[in-house]
């Protein structure tokens, strides 16, 4: 896995040369607008006056997987999403193009200045826009071009659970992952394993859809536009819902709102919890940024749902 240069003195010359190629327009005012824990996107204007937006990608390979997701669940929701335009890769990048979408999003913390009303609102947009993919389901759990599993558990314990923990056992022996965290993500894949199994079908998840990811229109807190899917599957429903808490997920009730919309599994806070520390602890090993302060919060959410199941 090759880590990409992902600084703005590199990629803006490179980036302005790429577009104008593949586009046949040129492409000025380049401007980085946000970035994520696996690249940097930057907005641009072209020749003929358009905007468009151009994600640079720490990890090779990364464009492709997201542009497919993005193809399938812009197909799905009544949400606007981007439209990709190109993707490209060479020795040094991997960027994908896809029209702008207006608005920012609501990890901006002004957004939580607005009202009762206008959060519930929203909330209410999101979940609506999510259903609509989990309302799309499929014959067997996996990846979205080779699903072949039978249940949830079988593809989630071999694909991500083991896999995952082994890796950062090692990590661990190593200096490179806290032993105190590692025995936190051990006994509590004892009692996710010991839980029952529930039957679930397969159905369509965005898979990274935490509000850096929504964008909403900063005067009123209307939802504009889905962005960014990482990780999308046929997958449990109740594996796409750990993002909703992610950072201040929560003060707009969008998990919440989830449950007053859609009925869960007995067990559903503590799986989505563990759900949620795994994959922060597992952003060391697939080359993504590692955000000290929500994976803290993840742990301690996972904790104290571990409490309330013994």
């Amino acid at each position: 896995m090759k880590i990409l240069d992902n600084s703005d003195k590199y990629l803006m010359p490179v980036l302005l040369q790429i577009i104008s190629k593949k586009l046949d327009k040129k492409a000025d005012n380049i401007k980085f607008i946000g970035g994520g824990s696996f690249g940097r996107v930057y907005k641009t204007v072209l020749s003929d006056g358009k905007t468009i937006a151009v994600k640079a990608y720490r990890v090779q390979g990364s464009q492709y997987e997201e542009a497919e997701q993005l193809n399938l669940l812009s197909a799905n929701t009544s949400v606007k999403m981007p439209k990709v335009l190109f993707t490209h890769e060479d020795n040094e990048t991997a960027i994908m193009a896809m029209t702008f979408v207006e608005g920012q999003n609501v990890l901006n913390p002004a957004f939580l200045l607005k009202s009762k009303s206008q959060k519930q609102k929203f909330a209410d947009d999101v979940i609506s826009g999510m259903l609509e993919w989990h309302s799309v389901t499929n014959d067997k759990f996996g990846s979205l071009s080779d699903p072949v599993y039978d249940t949830w558990l079988e593809y989630y314990k071999k694909e991500k659970q083991e896999p995952w923990l082994a890796a950062l056992k090692e990590l661990s022996e190593n200096g490179k992952f806290s032993k105190k965290k590692l025995k936190l993500l051990y006994d509590a894949t004892e009692l996710f394993n010991s839980l029952p199994e529930e039957k679930t079908n397969p159905v369509l998840i965005h898979g990274d859809l935490n509000i850096m990811n929504i964008i909403a229109n900063p005067k009123t807190l209307e939802l504009t536009a889905f962005i960014d899917p990482c990780g999308s599957l046929w997958s449990d429903r109740e594996y796409d819902l750990f993002q909703l808490r992610n950072m201040w997920g929560d003060a707009y009730g969008l998990y919440e709102t989830y449950k007053q919309k859609c009925k869960l599994s007995e067990y559903a806070d503590f799986r989505v919890a563990y759900y949620a520390s795994m994959h922060e602890a597992a952003m060391r090993l697939k080359g993504g940024l590692i955000m000290p302060l929500w994976e803290d919060l993840n742990n301690a959410r996972l904790k104290k749902e571990m409490k309330l199941l013994k």
